[in-house]
């Protein structure tokens, strides 16, 4: 069977429009069709129980220690011919239990039952509907927006999703425009479609999120970024950043500075918000290695607001913490190497050190956390692409449980077509 007849074959299997040979020749040979395998093992051990009464320390679990294989199908249509090219993407997730137990699940790779059970397995789908008009796209159904007042998590099996609209133009050189407006999402270990809330708020409200932005290439060392983003009814935020590269000696030196300012909107759901972050992070990369040092602030009322179970556009974003608590101030330190220049392409070592005090959640607030990770994928052969990678995070907090985690990931993509 021909390598267009394969692709053709798939197309009434996903639901598509039917469309005739002539229209839909770019839809379906510009397609794309790949599968991607996670297997991934997660092991956490508490070592205190800061913040917690007597008697929950006493049923609080000591350890979640979970194994599960993920799959991932995401299939990419091409576009049809002539001024308005139309398409359809569909992404297809499924999550099976290896290991697991009552009292050890809860690492955020499965879906837990209300006996404290992990699922067997979890699975959910999704549709995209989408439109091409030269470098402008248009996409509604199932997303996963990206930008800093919303990235998608995609740090366990499978990836958190949204359903929404949202248009994206690069028709301006150097300039990307990207709004959108959302409506529901699933967590990373839900097949769920919940209303959109903020992390930690524990009501029966929710609302809308809607977002707009630009990045602008600057020559090719300055790059400009402005996000506004609103959560209807809870919280709105703005969002300014600066990124400039400077040859400095044999190296790259990295200036990355972000500001956030938050505020409640409309009827305050969440508590009265009135926040500024500060970050600014200096890299210097130099001969395979990158060493990295830097410091954010936060100041005024509330930390720093974000959607739930969603990332966080920050260099504080930890393995563990995220040090975005109210006033809370953090200086960090990173070092990275790339064993390409030994001879090893595609091992890679990374690590840094985080430490916050002077915030404040229900009391005062100090932690510290240090992360370090070792990646290496498969450059070539039969396994190529074949990802290996282990991560260590040890977390200590005088407001939350401390924690020693390590996580274990195998992934695979297999291009289908």
């Amino acid at each position: 069977m021909s390598n267009y007849l394969t692709r053709a074959a798939w197309f009434p299997i996903l639901g598509l429009l039917p469309l005739s040979t002539a229209s839909a020749e770019g839809f379906i040979d510009d397609s794309k069709l790949k599968l991607q395998l996670r297997n991934v093992y997660f092991n956490e051990n508490f070592r205190d129980e800061h913040g917690m009464s007597a008697r929950a320390a006493r049923t609080a679990k000591s350890e979640r220690t979970e194994w599960a294989q993920g799959f991932l199908l995401d299939y990419q249509s091409g576009y049809t011919p002539g001024t308005v090219g139309f398409g359809v993407d569909a992404l297809g997730l499924l999550g099976v239990k290896l290991d697991s137990g009552r009292g050890r699940s809860g690492t955020g790779l499965l879906p837990v039952h209300d006996d404290g059970r992990a699922a067997d397995e979890f699975a959910s789908a999704g549709m995209t509907a989408k439109a091409r008009v030269a470098k402008t796209i248009l996409k509604h159904g199932t997303l996963l927006p990206k930008n800093p007042v919303l990235i998608y998590n995609d740090a366990r099996l499978l990836p958190q999703t949204y359903q929404g609209t949202q248009i994206n133009s690069s028709d301006i050189a150097n300039l990307s425009l990207t709004g959108g407006h959302l409506q529901r999402f699933k967590l990373r270990d839900s097949s769920d479609s919940m209303p959109i809330v903020p992390d930690g708020y524990g009501g029966d409200q929710s609302g809308d999120f809607s977002y707009a932005g630009a990045d602008y290439q600057l020559g090719k060392t300055l790059r400009l970024s402005y996000f506004y983003g609103e959560l209807e009814n809870f919280y709105r935020q703005n969002f300014a950043g600066i990124q400039h590269d400077l040859p400095l000696g044999p190296g790259v030196l990295t200036s990355d500075l972000r500001y956030f300012n938050s505020a409640d909107a409309g009827s305050a759901h969440g508590g009265n918000i009135d926040n500024d972050m500060l970050s600014g992070l200096l890299s210097y990369a130099v001969v395979g290695h990158t060493f990295s040092a830097g410091y954010q602030k936060l100041s005024g009322q509330g930390g720093l607001p974000y959607i739930s179970g969603a990332t966080v556009y920050s260099f504080s974003n930890a393995g563990i913490g995220k040090f975005i608590e109210e006033d809370e101030k953090t200086w960090m330190l990173g070092y990275g190497y790339d064993f390409a220049r030994l001879g090893i392409p595609g091992l890679t070592f990374s690590s840094r050190y985080l430490s916050g005090d002077d915030g404040k959640s229900n009391s005062a607030v100090k932690e510290w956390e240090r992360d370090a990770e070792v990646a290496y994928v498969v450059q070539q052969g039969t396994f190529k692409g074949l990802g290996v990678k282990l991560r260590s995070y040890v977390y200590r907090s005088d407001f939350a449980r401390g924690r020693d985690s390590n996580r274990l990931y195998l992934t695979y993509d297999v291009a289908l077509w």
